[in-house]
């Protein structure tokens, strides 16, 4: 009869970058890909409602160094991207419920490693979503603004998506399982319609101070900034702090679930 062998823990090696490798990464990406409900409404939605309100009179008009049309579809896409990062950090529920992050925290991950692998998808998600809503505007034909303003315009939509990517983290170790994106998605709708991002806010009025204090004003006045050449200072604020909150509050939601392991 053989004897079990025995594992010398004190020799096992913490792997490098807390866990991350390109497997982890290629694995989440893979999961975003084949979820056809996110990928119709995060990327194939935003295009549509792109193509019927850039076809509206007066697309044509001009908005600061492009036209209307170029400024609803950096809106657009901005949208699109919030939605995508949001459903991407959302996964933790699902993770969650189906004991996944609990098998994951026996291993040699770190649980940073785990959110900042979140994030990367997300960004690289909201990236694909902004394409989608670009490719859109070529098609199309309206949408009229200097090359590196459509650049600009786009990359800092992607960076602008992590603020949600980190609400979408937060959300999903908020609310159990599919509750999550059943939350986010018209709450994120809301955020748009509050937040100047699906129809312009007349600044003399009530609902833009009512607007300024939401969470996707901020990042849709600094992804538009390249074209409009408006920043307020307030919409930089807006945006850092709403970063700030959805991160403290992930990383406080986080730090308790994985304290019950």
């Amino acid at each position: 009869m053989s004897t079990p062998q025995t594992i010398d823990l004190t020799t096992r090696r913490v792997p490098p970058l807390g866990g991350l490798n390109l497997s982890l990464i290629r694995i989440e990406l893979t999961r975003m890909l084949r979820n056809r409900r996110t990928l119709f409404f995060a990327i194939v939605f935003p295009a549509l409602l792109f193509l019927v309100f850039g076809s509206q009179d007066g697309s044509g008009d001009t908005a600061g160094s492009g036209n209307v049309a170029a400024y609803i579809m950096v809106s657009m896409a901005l949208y699109g991207a919030s939605l995508v990062a949001a459903s991407a950090g959302a996964s933790v529920a699902v993770e969650r419920a189906l004991g996944w992050s609990r098998q994951l925290r026996l291993t040699p991950l770190n649980p940073v490693v785990y959110i900042g692998v979140k994030a990367l998808v997300a960004l690289i998600m909201g990236g694909v979503a902004i394409v989608a809503v670009n490719v859109a505007g070529l098609i199309q034909g309206k949408p009229d603004m200097p090359a590196g303003v459509w650049v600009s315009c786009a990359l800092l939509g992607v960076a602008g998506s992590l603020v949600f990517a980190a609400l979408g983290v937060f959300v999903g170790y908020l609310v159990p399982g599919e509750n999550a994106m059943q939350i986010l998605g018209p709450g994120l709708a809301l955020l748009a319609f509050l937040g100047n991002i699906f129809f312009p806010i007349p600044h003399s009025s009530v609902f833009w101070e009512i607007s300024k204090w939401t969470p996707m004003f901020g990042i849709g006045e600094i992804t538009r900034a390249p074209m409009t050449h408006e920043l307020p200072w307030y919409a930089v604020v807006n945006a850092v702090a709403w970063l700030a909150i959805f991160v403290a509050g992930a990383a406080w939601r986080m730090g308790r679930d994985t304290a019950r392991v």
